[in-house]
């Protein structure tokens, strides 16, 4: 057989879950993406045609459907309750060599910050993944799915002990959502969080790497309507304590529209309690060079070039009309502020909380500053993000 044709047919391969004895099956979303055909091999040799009911591309789940009754399916076990060493068992067909399974741990839970998915809170384990486990099921000691096998970290595409798979209690709720609404229905606060590093935290009065500051709030949102404010630090939701800014899109994009919350804010060191009704997150949720007019003679900024920001620049950039601040032109690498993070192009809004109109009021609340660790509110292609420079 021509080598091509097999390669293609391999790229399409992956594995699936039963999850009904009527015939629907849980599988990653980029098994069946952009499939024009589905084929389903049973373990009983039967091949059946395959369609797809629904996918969530932001967690890689999909379900999809065979025409058939009495299926054998698996009982599901509750991810919530795994812990570091437990036994776990890979189920596929990896390489399409046949149903296989292996051995291994939990390695570790909740991670995120692999840019795999946009929402992120892998079980890590060492039990063998490779090409054509995915969609396929994570079991533990009593046959329980706690997960669905999805990435694999490996420099040359085959295992090295360091695979991923979805939690089953977020694949579930995926696959509920989906078989009830045909997509995932999210809740949405409508604001744009960030760390709350040490330096953050020390200008924020607030607890290093814990909770989320909000660095944006979206008009309108229900965020805005409850009166968060940029600079807010989001400790807990609902009386749980939020970790970072993944728990706290975690727990929300779990969440209905429509629902109230309760948050447990820190603003200006002070704690406030602010209640809000959840929203339905929107689907799918530049530089431009310019004449250096200002410089600063403050040891953290001094090396930085910003100028005045025209409605020109405003479109160049893609800002919205009326958006205020200086446009940054220059960035020396190496210095304070590139080490920080500040790019050509950012528009500072406020440095130490205080507006920034004008290359004017730049160079004053730079001077106000001295020497001391510099807070930005930078505005980044219509988000904004705190930013902290700090000595040398």
């Amino acid at each position: 057989m021509p080598r091509g044709p097999q390669q293609q047919r391999e790229r399409g391969l992956g594995s699936g879950v039963i999850i009904s004895p009527d015939g629907y099956i849980l599988t990653n979303n980029h098994v069946v993406d952009k499939a024009t055909e589905i084929k389903v091999l049973l373990s009983d040799k039967r091949q059946l045609s395959g369609k797809v009911i629904g996918t969530d591309p932001k967690t890689d789940i999909a379900v999809i459907k065979i025409d058939a009754s009495g299926l054998p399916t698996i009982a599901l076990g509750d991810s919530s309750k795994l812990e570091v060493g437990d036994y776990a068992f890979a189920i596929g067909n990896p390489f399409g060599v046949g149903e296989t399974a292996t051995m291994g741990i939990i390695s570790a839970t909740g991670r995120n910050g692999l840019s795999i998915e946009d929402y992120e809170d892998f079980i890590q384990t060492d039990a063998a993944i490779n090409p054509g486990n995915s969609g396929g099921a994570l079991l533990n000691s009593r046959g329980e799915l706690i997960g669905i096998n999805t990435a694999i970290l490996s420099g040359g595409g085959g295992n090295q002990g360091v695979g991923f798979a979805i939690p089953i209690n977020m694949a579930k709720y995926v696959m509920d959502e989906i078989l009830k609404h045909g997509k995932v229905v999210r809740g949405y606060i409508g604001v744009g969080i960030q760390e709350v590093t040490p330096d953050l935290a020390k200008a924020f009065h607030a607890t290093p790497e814990k909770g989320a500051l909000v660095g944006n709030v979206d008009p309108n949102s229900p965020g805005a309507k409850a009166g968060l404010q940029r600079g807010d630090v989001i400790l807990e939701l609902n009386g749980q304590p939020i970790e970072g800014p993944n728990d706290l899109r975690l727990k929300v994009g779990t969440m209905a529209p429509g629902t109230t919350v309760h948050l447990k804010v820190n603003r200006n060191g002070e704690s406030r309690d602010v209640s809000l009704t959840l929203g339905e997150a929107p689907a799918g949720k530049g530089a431009a060079g310019a004449t250096p007019g200002g410089s600063a003679e403050s040891s953290v900024m001094r090396e930085v070039q910003v100028d005045e920001l025209t409605n020109e620049i405003r479109q160049q950039l893609g800002l919205k009309p009326g958006t205020e601040g200086v446009v940054v032109t220059d960035v020396p690498d190496g210095s304070p502020a590139s080490d920080a993070g500040l790019q050509r192009g950012d528009v500072i809004e406020q440095i130490n909380r205080q507006p920034v109109k004008s290359v004017s009021d730049y160079e004053r609340l730079i001077r106000q500053a001295g020497k001391e660790a510099i807070v930005l509110l930078v505005n980044r292609g219509g988000n904004t993000t705190f930013v902290v420079v700090q000595p040398e």
